[in-house]
């Protein structure tokens, strides 16, 4: 089966994106040696070098991957000229074309002047285009049973479950997490329950202390740390912070509505207590926040300790007891 002419990711999680890629590449190996991988940022536009890359053909060429992160930020000048130079099949250059838009109402926030574009309909037709709206707690099992088969680790599926209800819907994050987990295991060829005890709900607790605390007006000192260090570790960090605010908001909402959530009993309540008091307004509030200031990042409107700082002023505007 002959690879792809070029690839289009739609997906607002990068890891996943990154873990696709990744997947084509060995299913679809160089024609000689191996790809050289290339990156470049739509935000900052497409350099001549790209354009080099992507035409270059001889005897002395060397197979690229052609990457280009945030395209549903690139002009739709610069889509058309792509969109012509990929008319053509180039043995020696493989453009994968990555749009990382969040998803609005479930569906991917593609440009409609994109969607008519002669390379778009060719992908649609061919098969080419990957879309996933990110992890969700039902692909975050399959995201999970994946780990465990590339680590040669065994989960029951009971574990599964209690995984996809803990872990951040975050790839980066949550592989994290996963990859503690395989530490903590020893030498067992499994992972238990008990294993799940020992670190799921750290990082939990000090995103609900630090939710709790800022309604009380008297945030932790360890948790001021972690955003302390968050914005010094840079975007990856944050990202991971933000997804892990995210679920918070998300169990605290499950509890408002009245949904069951797998918690220890003690946390469920303190939890629930905290979501009645904030409502659903401050609640909803959240995702605006953490939107916001994921959005920044992405585009390139703000830096990773800009979006940071704003957000956390954000929480702190949000959260602050009512006079």
């Amino acid at each position: 089966m002959p690879r792809p002419g070029f690839s289009i990711c739609v997906c607002p999680d990068i890891q996943l994106t990154k873990n696709t890629i990744e997947s084509q590449l060995q299913d679809f190996p160089a024609p000689e040696g191996s790809w050289e991988k290339h990156v470049y940022w739509s935000d900052e536009g497409l350099p001549p070098i790209f354009w080099e890359n992507l035409t270059l053909q001889g005897l002395f060429a060397s197979p690229k991957v052609l990457i280009i992160r945030n395209a549903h930020n690139l002009p739709i000048d610069a889509w058309r000229k792509l969109s012509t130079s990929l008319g053509q099949f180039n043995p020696l250059a493989w453009v994968i074309i990555c749009l990382e838009a969040p998803y609005d109402r479930g569906k991917p926030k593609i440009p409609a002047a994109v969607k008519k574009l002669p390379c778009w309909k060719l992908a649609e037709n061919k098969g080419w285009i990957w879309q996933s709206a990110g992890l969700t707690e039902r692909a975050m099992r399959g995201f999970i049973e994946q780990w465990a088969i590339q680590n040669n680790i065994q989960i029951e599926p009971k574990i599964v479950h209690a995984l996809s209800q803990v872990l951040p819907l975050d790839a980066s994050a949550a592989k994290n997490e996963l990859d503690k987990l395989a530490l903590l295991r020893g030498e067992s060829q499994s992972i238990t329950e008990e294993h799940i005890k020992d670190i799921s709900h750290d990082a939990d607790i000090d995103i609900f202390a630090f939710i709790n605390a800022l309604q009380s007006g008297n945030a932790p000192e360890k948790v001021w740390k972690k955003v302390i260090s968050s914005q010094e570790a840079g975007e990856a960090m944050i990202f991971s912070f933000l997804a892990m605010l995210l679920r918070e908001a998300r169990i605290l909402w499950q509890l408002y509505a009245g949904e069951m959530v797998r918690l220890p009993s003690g946390v469920t309540q303190q939890k629930k207590r905290l979501a009645t008091n904030l409502g659903p307004v401050r609640l909803s509030k959240i995702w605006d926040l953490a939107l916001e200031a994921e959005m920044g990042i992405k585009t390139g409107e703000r830096k990773p300790e800009q979006a940071m700082e704003i957000l956390v002023a954000g929480l702190l505007a949000l959260f602050s007891p009512k006079k």
